[in-house]
């Protein structure tokens, strides 16, 4: 619950800073956006909105992989120093090489199991294993996680994400402002050219509100991603039984904390209850059930 609380209020702060921020530049440069004075100029305000929800998704992405090594503390394999680390490298090239993209950078991790894909780009992405992973996972199952992240690469899916995250923005930030100007100016009718408290008060409110449904949007596109790219480990691992033993394997362990910036990347979550809404991955049984199905 601490993960998704964060994610939600990361993602309302950073509106919440460039809505400020923008206010700021439009009084000082005179650039009018209309947003509570006695006209709602959509137009304007609809720019306002897309500025402010899409440079937040793409200020994350641009960051996410400087982001996710610090935040798990996760070494970069420059030069593999044993055995373990040669063969990781080799698998993720083998992977990569039949996905058709870049070399991503091989990272491990101290943690419980679990792994991750993040960074902006196709050809420049990072691919991070946790060691508990390795621990609990025979190599034909860590190979399974390893083709599920570089799946998540080739699929482009931190790009969609963004986007995704980018466009639900922009609506908390457009019909926030809008229900806003209702309140302040229809139903407490205020005639000053300045918006009153009731507009701030609303717009709060309603980023939080809004911001909760956009979240439970976005973790529904991050589920179906979760199945296509389980389909393509199964591909890159020429059948589907190496994925489906990984699944399995992972449903009877507790996955690893995984910090909010790469959580939906990571390879497996355990929602249940109205938490499965806001969760980034299905359920385990579900995702085995799509790759026996797909046989």
């Amino acid at each position: 619950m601490k993960r998704i609380a964060l994610f939600v209020l990361t993602n309302l702060a950073i509106i919440v800073v460039l809505g400020i921020t923008l206010s700021i530049v439009s009084a000082v440069f005179g650039i009018n956006f209309n947003m509570g004075g006695r006209e709602l100029n959509l137009g304007a305000l609809l720019i306002f909105a897309t500025i402010v929800g899409f440079t937040g998704a793409f200020i994350s992405l641009l960051i996410s992989k400087p982001m996710a090594k610090w935040s798990t503390g996760a070494q970069v394999i420059r030069s593999p120093s044993n055995a373990m680390e040669q063969w990781l490298v080799d698998t993720v090239r083998r992977h990569a090489d039949k996905a058709g993209i870049g070399m991503p950078e091989v990272a491990l991790y101290e943690g419980e199991p679990n792994a991750f894909a993040t960074g902006a780009f196709k050809n420049s992405a990072l691919v991070a294993v946790s060691t508990g992973l390795l621990q609990s996972m025979s190599r034909e199952e860590v190979e399974a996680v390893l083709g599920h992240e570089v799946a998540h690469i080739a699929n482009g899916d931190m790009v969609t994400m963004t986007l995704i995250q980018g466009v639900m923005n922009t609506f908390v930030v457009f019909l926030s402002r809008i229900v806003g100007y209702v309140v302040d100016r229809i139903i407490l009718r205020n005639q000053d050219d300045a918006p009153g408290i009731g507009y701030w008060a609303t717009v709060i409110v309603m980023d939080i509100l809004l911001g909760v449904l956009a979240a439970i949007i976005v973790a529904w596109f991050s589920r179906q991603r979760e199945f296509r790219a389980d389909a393509g480990a199964a591909a890159l691992m020429g059948g589907n039984r190496p994925m489906i033993n990984a699944l399995a394997r992972l449903g009877g362990m507790a996955p690893g904390e995984l910090p909010a910036q790469v959580k939906s990347m990571g390879i497996s979550g355990q929602p249940s209850g109205f938490l499965a809404l806001l969760s980034s991955h299905p359920p385990i049984e579900q995702r085995i059930a799509a790759l026996q199905a797909a046989r």
